[in-house]
Protein backbone atom coordinates (compact mmCIF):
# COMPACT_ATOMS: atom_id res chain seq x y z
CA UNK A 1 0.00 0.00 0.00
CA UNK A 2 1.23 3.49 -0.78
CA UNK A 3 1.70 5.07 2.62
CA UNK A 4 1.42 8.72 3.55
CA UNK A 5 4.58 10.70 2.94
CA UNK A 6 6.11 13.46 5.02
CA UNK A 7 4.64 15.96 2.56
CA UNK A 8 1.42 17.70 3.62
CA UNK A 9 -1.78 16.46 2.05
CA UNK A 10 -3.38 18.91 -0.38
CA UNK A 11 -6.80 18.58 1.29
CA UNK A 12 -5.69 18.01 4.88
CA UNK A 13 -8.32 19.40 7.23
CA UNK A 14 -11.17 19.16 4.71
CA UNK A 15 -14.04 17.06 6.03
CA UNK A 16 -16.41 15.41 3.56
CA UNK A 17 -19.70 13.65 4.22
CA UNK A 18 -20.53 11.29 1.36
CA UNK A 19 -24.19 10.34 0.97
CA UNK A 20 -25.03 8.28 -2.07
CA UNK A 21 -23.95 5.04 -3.62
CA UNK A 22 -22.42 3.18 -6.54
CA UNK A 23 -20.23 5.27 -8.82
CA UNK A 24 -20.56 9.00 -9.47
CA UNK A 25 -20.77 10.42 -5.94
CA UNK A 26 -18.44 7.84 -4.36
CA UNK A 27 -15.81 8.26 -7.11
CA UNK A 28 -15.69 11.96 -6.30
CA UNK A 29 -15.32 11.09 -2.60
CA UNK A 30 -12.52 8.68 -3.48
CA UNK A 31 -10.67 11.39 -5.38
CA UNK A 32 -10.93 13.90 -2.52
CA UNK A 33 -9.91 11.24 0.00
CA UNK A 34 -6.77 10.34 -1.92
CA UNK A 35 -5.52 13.89 -1.47
CA UNK A 36 -6.06 14.05 2.26
CA UNK A 37 -9.72 14.86 2.86
CA UNK A 38 -11.43 12.97 5.68
CA UNK A 39 -14.35 11.23 3.98
CA UNK A 40 -17.20 9.92 6.13
CA UNK A 41 -19.35 7.63 4.01
CA UNK A 42 -22.94 7.14 5.16
CA UNK A 43 -24.38 3.78 4.11
CA UNK A 44 -27.72 2.12 4.75
CA UNK A 45 -27.67 -0.58 7.46
CA UNK A 46 -27.99 -4.10 6.12
CA UNK A 47 -26.44 -4.28 2.68
CA UNK A 48 -24.70 -0.90 2.54
CA UNK A 49 -23.61 0.55 -0.78
CA UNK A 50 -24.64 -1.86 -3.58
CA UNK A 51 -21.15 -1.50 -5.05
CA UNK A 52 -19.98 -3.85 -2.29
CA UNK A 53 -21.66 -6.63 -4.29
CA UNK A 54 -20.95 -5.59 -7.89
CA UNK A 55 -18.91 -7.64 -10.37
CA UNK A 56 -16.23 -10.05 -9.11
CA UNK A 57 -16.24 -10.82 -5.39
CA UNK A 58 -13.62 -12.05 -2.97
CA UNK A 59 -14.33 -12.92 0.67
CA UNK A 60 -17.89 -11.74 0.09
CA UNK A 61 -16.98 -8.24 -1.12
CA UNK A 62 -16.39 -6.77 -4.57
CA UNK A 63 -12.75 -6.08 -5.34
CA UNK A 64 -14.00 -2.89 -7.04
CA UNK A 65 -15.06 -1.74 -3.57
CA UNK A 66 -11.45 -1.94 -2.41
CA UNK A 67 -10.56 0.84 -4.86
CA UNK A 68 -13.69 2.98 -4.71
CA UNK A 69 -13.81 3.23 -0.91
CA UNK A 70 -10.20 3.41 0.21
CA UNK A 71 -9.39 6.32 2.53
CA UNK A 72 -13.03 6.44 3.70
CA UNK A 73 -14.78 5.82 7.03
CA UNK A 74 -18.05 3.89 6.95
CA UNK A 75 -21.03 4.91 9.09
CA UNK A 76 -24.06 2.62 8.79
CA UNK A 77 -26.99 4.99 9.31
CA UNK A 78 -30.66 4.74 8.34
CA UNK A 79 -31.44 8.08 6.70
CA UNK A 80 -35.11 7.18 6.45
CA UNK A 81 -35.43 7.33 10.23
CA UNK A 82 -35.81 10.76 11.92
CA UNK A 83 -33.04 9.87 14.35
CA UNK A 84 -30.78 8.99 11.45
CA UNK A 85 -31.52 12.30 9.78
CA UNK A 86 -30.69 14.12 13.01
CA UNK A 87 -27.31 12.38 13.18
CA UNK A 88 -26.64 13.20 9.53
CA UNK A 89 -27.29 16.86 10.29
CA UNK A 90 -24.82 16.73 13.18
CA UNK A 91 -22.16 15.34 10.88
CA UNK A 92 -22.95 17.80 8.10
CA UNK A 93 -22.84 20.71 10.54
CA UNK A 94 -19.12 20.01 11.05
CA UNK A 95 -18.31 19.23 7.42
CA UNK A 96 -16.79 21.29 4.64
CA UNK A 97 -18.33 19.28 1.80
CA UNK A 98 -21.46 17.18 1.31
CA UNK A 99 -21.59 14.80 -1.66
CA UNK A 100 -24.93 13.29 -2.68
CA UNK A 101 -26.12 11.55 -5.82
CA UNK A 102 -29.75 10.82 -4.98
CA UNK A 103 -32.67 11.60 -7.24
CA UNK A 104 -33.55 15.33 -6.98
CA UNK A 105 -35.86 16.02 -4.06
CA UNK A 106 -34.56 13.24 -1.83
CA UNK A 107 -32.60 15.53 0.48
CA UNK A 108 -35.52 17.95 0.60
CA UNK A 109 -37.79 15.10 1.66
CA UNK A 110 -35.50 14.44 4.62
CA UNK A 111 -35.54 18.06 5.72
CA UNK A 112 -32.02 18.62 4.39
CA UNK A 113 -32.53 21.02 1.52
CA UNK A 114 -29.56 23.24 0.66
CA UNK A 115 -31.29 26.19 2.34
CA UNK A 116 -31.80 24.19 5.54
CA UNK A 117 -28.24 22.85 5.51
CA UNK A 118 -26.75 26.29 4.85
CA UNK A 119 -28.73 27.66 7.78
CA UNK A 120 -27.01 24.98 9.85
CA UNK A 121 -23.58 25.33 8.21
CA UNK A 122 -23.19 28.48 6.07
CA UNK A 123 -19.81 27.41 4.68
CA UNK A 124 -20.98 24.03 3.43
CA UNK A 125 -20.14 23.09 -0.17
CA UNK A 126 -22.90 20.81 -1.46
CA UNK A 127 -22.19 18.65 -4.50
CA UNK A 128 -25.35 17.23 -6.07
CA UNK A 129 -24.89 14.69 -8.88
CA UNK A 130 -27.98 13.42 -10.68
CA UNK A 131 -29.08 12.15 -14.05
CA UNK A 132 -30.50 15.38 -15.42
CA UNK A 133 -29.66 18.03 -12.83
CA UNK A 134 -31.71 19.74 -10.14
CA UNK A 135 -33.78 21.80 -12.61
CA UNK A 136 -35.41 21.37 -16.00
CA UNK A 137 -38.26 19.23 -17.34
CA UNK A 138 -36.34 15.95 -16.96
CA UNK A 139 -35.12 16.49 -13.39
CA UNK A 140 -37.39 13.84 -11.87
CA UNK A 141 -36.60 11.11 -14.38
CA UNK A 142 -34.34 8.28 -13.22
CA UNK A 143 -30.92 8.53 -14.78
CA UNK A 144 -27.86 6.29 -14.74
CA UNK A 145 -24.48 6.83 -16.37
CA UNK A 146 -25.43 4.91 -19.51
CA UNK A 147 -28.41 7.22 -20.05
CA UNK A 148 -26.15 10.23 -19.58
CA UNK A 149 -23.77 8.82 -22.19
CA UNK A 150 -26.68 8.45 -24.61
CA UNK A 151 -28.16 11.90 -24.05
CA UNK A 152 -24.74 13.53 -23.93
CA UNK A 153 -24.04 12.41 -27.49
CA UNK A 154 -21.32 9.85 -26.80
CA UNK A 155 -23.20 6.62 -27.53
CA UNK A 156 -24.14 7.81 -31.02
CA UNK A 157 -20.44 7.86 -31.87
CA UNK A 158 -19.25 4.67 -30.18
CA UNK A 159 -19.93 2.22 -32.99
CA UNK A 160 -18.77 1.04 -36.35
CA UNK A 161 -20.71 2.90 -39.07
CA UNK A 162 -24.18 1.46 -39.44
CA UNK A 163 -23.88 -0.86 -36.43
CA UNK A 164 -25.34 -0.78 -32.94
CA UNK A 165 -23.89 1.82 -30.55
CA UNK A 166 -21.76 0.17 -27.88
CA UNK A 167 -20.59 1.22 -24.45
CA UNK A 168 -16.95 2.09 -23.94
CA UNK A 169 -16.59 -0.80 -21.47
CA UNK A 170 -16.59 1.19 -18.22
CA UNK A 171 -19.05 3.54 -16.53
CA UNK A 172 -17.54 6.58 -18.20
CA UNK A 173 -20.63 8.78 -17.75
CA UNK A 174 -20.54 8.36 -13.97
CA UNK A 175 -16.79 8.90 -13.80
CA UNK A 176 -16.92 12.07 -15.91
CA UNK A 177 -19.64 13.43 -13.63
CA UNK A 178 -17.54 12.59 -10.58
CA UNK A 179 -14.49 14.36 -11.98
CA UNK A 180 -16.54 17.44 -12.88
CA UNK A 181 -17.90 17.31 -9.35
CA UNK A 182 -14.42 17.19 -7.86
CA UNK A 183 -13.40 20.20 -9.95
CA UNK A 184 -16.49 22.03 -8.73
CA UNK A 185 -15.70 21.22 -5.11
CA UNK A 186 -12.16 22.58 -5.50
CA UNK A 187 -13.44 25.82 -7.05
CA UNK A 188 -16.11 26.24 -4.38
CA UNK A 189 -13.61 25.65 -1.56
CA UNK A 190 -11.25 28.20 -3.09
CA UNK A 191 -14.07 30.70 -3.47
CA UNK A 192 -15.06 30.11 0.15
CA UNK A 193 -11.49 30.74 1.29
CA UNK A 194 -11.01 34.02 -0.54
CA UNK A 195 -14.54 35.44 -0.46
CA UNK A 196 -15.72 35.34 3.11
CA UNK A 197 -16.46 31.72 3.89
CA UNK A 198 -19.80 31.18 2.17
CA UNK A 199 -20.65 27.78 0.76
CA UNK A 200 -22.65 27.02 -2.37
CA UNK A 201 -24.37 24.26 -4.33
CA UNK A 202 -22.69 22.44 -7.24
CA UNK A 203 -25.23 20.92 -9.64
CA UNK A 204 -23.73 18.21 -11.89
CA UNK A 205 -25.91 16.33 -14.39
CA UNK A 206 -24.57 13.09 -15.82
CA UNK A 207 -25.46 13.97 -19.40
CA UNK A 208 -23.93 17.44 -19.11
CA UNK A 209 -20.62 16.02 -17.88
CA UNK A 210 -20.53 13.79 -20.97
CA UNK A 211 -21.67 16.60 -23.27
CA UNK A 212 -18.90 18.85 -21.96
CA UNK A 213 -16.37 16.41 -23.46
CA UNK A 214 -17.94 16.21 -26.90
CA UNK A 215 -15.48 18.58 -28.54
CA UNK A 216 -16.80 20.20 -31.75
CA UNK A 217 -20.07 18.24 -31.92
CA UNK A 218 -22.45 21.19 -31.53
CA UNK A 219 -20.39 23.95 -33.19
CA UNK A 220 -20.15 21.81 -36.33
CA UNK A 221 -23.90 21.27 -36.32
CA UNK A 222 -24.51 24.99 -35.72
CA UNK A 223 -22.13 26.19 -38.42
CA UNK A 224 -22.66 23.56 -41.08
CA UNK A 225 -25.69 21.47 -40.13
CA UNK A 226 -23.26 18.57 -39.88
CA UNK A 227 -24.30 15.67 -37.64
CA UNK A 228 -21.18 13.80 -36.60
CA UNK A 229 -21.63 10.08 -37.10
CA UNK A 230 -20.00 6.94 -35.75
CA UNK A 231 -16.61 6.25 -37.28
CA UNK A 232 -15.44 3.14 -35.48
CA UNK A 233 -11.78 3.36 -34.52
CA UNK A 234 -10.98 6.32 -36.78
CA UNK A 235 -10.85 9.96 -35.74
CA UNK A 236 -13.11 11.74 -38.24
CA UNK A 237 -11.58 14.72 -39.96
CA UNK A 238 -8.07 13.95 -38.73
CA UNK A 239 -5.81 11.62 -40.69
CA UNK A 240 -4.26 9.21 -40.30
CA UNK A 241 -5.42 8.10 -36.87
CA UNK A 242 -6.88 4.63 -36.66
CA UNK A 243 -6.52 1.03 -35.49
CA UNK A 244 -4.67 -1.31 -37.83
CA UNK A 245 -4.50 -5.13 -37.91
CA UNK A 246 -1.25 -6.98 -37.19
CA UNK A 247 -0.41 -10.65 -37.46
CA UNK A 248 -1.14 -11.14 -33.74
CA UNK A 249 -3.40 -8.25 -32.71
CA UNK A 250 -4.06 -4.58 -33.28
CA UNK A 251 -2.16 -1.33 -32.96
CA UNK A 252 -3.29 2.28 -32.90
CA UNK A 253 -1.26 4.68 -34.99
CA UNK A 254 -1.55 8.47 -34.78
CA UNK A 255 0.29 9.92 -37.76
CA UNK A 256 -1.80 13.05 -38.12
CA UNK A 257 0.94 15.64 -37.56
CA UNK A 258 2.46 16.95 -40.79
CA UNK A 259 6.04 15.94 -39.96
CA UNK A 260 4.90 12.76 -38.22
CA UNK A 261 3.04 11.70 -41.35
CA UNK A 262 6.17 11.99 -43.45
CA UNK A 263 8.14 9.87 -40.97
CA UNK A 264 5.33 7.31 -40.85
CA UNK A 265 5.17 6.94 -44.61
CA UNK A 266 8.96 6.63 -44.84
CA UNK A 267 8.93 3.95 -42.14
CA UNK A 268 6.38 1.82 -44.01
CA UNK A 269 8.15 2.21 -47.34
CA UNK A 270 5.71 4.66 -48.90
CA UNK A 271 7.96 7.56 -49.74
CA UNK A 272 5.61 8.40 -52.60
CA UNK A 273 2.91 9.29 -50.09
CA UNK A 274 5.38 11.09 -47.86
CA UNK A 275 6.38 13.33 -50.77
CA UNK A 276 2.90 13.88 -52.24
CA UNK A 277 2.26 17.67 -52.19
CA UNK A 278 -1.45 17.29 -51.45
CA UNK A 279 -0.76 15.17 -48.37
CA UNK A 280 1.37 17.81 -46.70
CA UNK A 281 -1.48 19.00 -44.49
CA UNK A 282 -4.43 17.44 -42.70
CA UNK A 283 -7.08 18.60 -45.19
CA UNK A 284 -5.33 16.84 -48.03
CA UNK A 285 -4.84 13.67 -46.00
CA UNK A 286 -8.51 13.59 -44.99
CA UNK A 287 -9.45 13.66 -48.68
CA UNK A 288 -7.35 10.53 -49.26
CA UNK A 289 -7.81 8.88 -45.86
CA UNK A 290 -9.06 5.55 -47.27
CA UNK A 291 -5.95 5.21 -49.41
CA UNK A 292 -3.65 6.13 -46.52
CA UNK A 293 -5.37 3.73 -44.10
CA UNK A 294 -5.12 0.95 -46.65
CA UNK A 295 -1.38 1.57 -47.08
CA UNK A 296 -0.76 1.48 -43.33
CA UNK A 297 -2.97 -1.59 -42.86
CA UNK A 298 -1.21 -3.48 -45.63
CA UNK A 299 2.14 -2.82 -43.95
CA UNK A 300 1.01 -3.76 -40.43
CA UNK A 301 -0.89 -6.90 -41.48
CA UNK A 302 2.23 -8.96 -42.13
CA UNK A 303 4.02 -7.91 -38.95
CA UNK A 304 3.63 -8.62 -35.28
CA UNK A 305 2.41 -5.95 -32.88
CA UNK A 306 5.86 -5.74 -31.32
CA UNK A 307 7.59 -5.39 -34.69
CA UNK A 308 5.26 -2.54 -35.66
CA UNK A 309 5.79 -0.89 -32.28
CA UNK A 310 9.57 -1.13 -32.59
CA UNK A 311 9.71 0.26 -36.13
CA UNK A 312 7.32 3.16 -35.60
CA UNK A 313 8.71 4.08 -32.19
CA UNK A 314 12.18 4.28 -33.75
CA UNK A 315 10.71 6.63 -36.35
CA UNK A 316 9.16 8.77 -33.59
CA UNK A 317 5.61 7.98 -34.69
CA UNK A 318 3.01 7.68 -31.91
CA UNK A 319 1.94 4.03 -31.81
CA UNK A 320 0.21 1.99 -29.15
CA UNK A 321 -0.72 -1.58 -28.42
CA UNK A 322 -4.30 -2.23 -27.36
CA UNK A 323 -3.71 -3.21 -23.72
CA UNK A 324 -5.60 -5.84 -21.77
CA UNK A 325 -5.69 -6.01 -17.97
CA UNK A 326 -2.80 -8.49 -18.13
CA UNK A 327 -0.77 -6.13 -20.30
CA UNK A 328 -1.29 -3.31 -17.80
CA UNK A 329 -0.41 -5.50 -14.82
CA UNK A 330 2.87 -6.60 -16.43
CA UNK A 331 3.92 -3.26 -17.92
CA UNK A 332 7.13 -1.74 -16.49
CA UNK A 333 6.00 1.83 -17.20
CA UNK A 334 2.91 1.40 -15.03
CA UNK A 335 5.18 0.03 -12.30
CA UNK A 336 7.69 2.83 -12.60
CA UNK A 337 4.94 5.46 -12.37
CA UNK A 338 3.46 3.85 -9.23
CA UNK A 339 0.19 3.23 -11.02
CA UNK A 340 -0.05 -0.33 -9.69
CA UNK A 341 -0.20 -0.52 -5.90
CA UNK A 342 -0.49 -3.51 -3.61
CA UNK A 343 -3.28 -2.73 -1.19
CA UNK A 344 -4.04 -4.77 1.90
CA UNK A 345 -7.76 -5.33 2.54
CA UNK A 346 -9.59 -5.69 5.83
CA UNK A 347 -10.63 -9.17 4.73
CA UNK A 348 -7.07 -10.43 5.09
CA UNK A 349 -5.77 -10.52 1.53
CA UNK A 350 -3.90 -8.09 -0.72
CA UNK A 351 -4.94 -6.93 -4.16
CA UNK A 352 -3.32 -4.86 -6.89
CA UNK A 353 -5.20 -1.60 -7.43
CA UNK A 354 -4.74 1.56 -9.51
CA UNK A 355 -2.47 4.25 -8.16
CA UNK A 356 -3.43 7.87 -7.53
CA UNK A 357 -4.02 10.42 -10.29
CA UNK A 358 -3.02 13.23 -10.78
CA UNK A 359 0.54 13.29 -9.47
CA UNK A 360 1.34 16.36 -7.40
CA UNK A 361 5.01 17.07 -6.66
CA UNK A 362 4.58 18.79 -3.29
CA UNK A 363 1.34 17.28 -1.98
CA UNK A 364 1.01 13.83 -3.57
CA UNK A 365 -2.07 11.71 -3.14
CA UNK A 366 -1.80 8.55 -1.05
CA UNK A 367 -3.70 5.45 0.01
CA UNK A 368 -3.76 5.77 3.78
CA UNK A 369 -6.42 3.25 4.73
CA UNK A 370 -8.08 0.29 3.05
CA UNK A 371 -11.78 0.21 2.21
CA UNK A 372 -13.96 -0.21 5.31
CA UNK A 373 -16.37 -2.97 6.17
CA UNK A 374 -19.94 -1.80 6.59
CA UNK A 375 -20.23 0.35 9.69
CA UNK A 376 -16.59 -0.06 10.71
CA UNK A 377 -16.42 3.52 11.91
CA UNK A 378 -19.96 4.13 13.14
CA UNK A 379 -19.18 4.21 16.85
CA UNK A 380 -16.00 6.26 16.49
CA UNK A 381 -17.57 8.88 14.22
CA UNK A 382 -20.68 9.25 16.38
CA UNK A 383 -18.55 9.57 19.50
CA UNK A 384 -16.53 12.31 17.79
CA UNK A 385 -19.86 14.01 17.00
CA UNK A 386 -20.64 14.11 20.74
CA UNK A 387 -22.93 11.11 21.23
CA UNK A 388 -22.48 9.11 24.42
CA UNK A 389 -22.01 5.34 24.47
CA UNK A 390 -25.54 5.04 25.90
CA UNK A 391 -27.01 7.04 23.05
CA UNK A 392 -25.08 4.97 20.51
CA UNK A 393 -26.28 1.73 22.10
CA UNK A 394 -29.90 2.95 22.00
CA UNK A 395 -29.64 3.88 18.33
CA UNK A 396 -28.18 0.44 17.57
CA UNK A 397 -31.01 -1.26 19.45
CA UNK A 398 -33.51 0.69 17.35
CA UNK A 399 -31.77 -0.35 14.12
CA UNK A 400 -30.92 3.26 13.22
CA UNK A 401 -27.21 2.44 13.10
CA UNK A 402 -25.17 -0.68 12.50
Amino acid sequence: MQQATNSPAALAGVRVVEMGQLIAGPFCGKTLGEFGAEVIKIEAPGAGDPLRNWRLMREGTSVWWQVQSRNKRSVALDLRAPEGQDIARRLIAEADVLIENFRPGTLEGWGMSPAELHALNPGLVILRISGYGQTGPYRDLPGFGVIGEAMGGLRHLTAEPGRVPVRVGVSIGDTLAALHGAIGVMMALYHRKVNGGAGQVIDVALHEAVFNCMESLIPEYSAFGAVREAAGSALPGIAPSNAYPCADGWVLVAGNGDSIFKRLMAAIGRQDLADAPDLGDNAGRVARVAEIDAAIGAWTAGRTVQAVMDTLSAARVPVGKVYTAQDIAEDPHYQAREMLLTQATRDGYSVTVPGVVPKLSATPGTVRTSAPRLGDDTDAVLAEAGLTQEQIALLRAKGVIQ
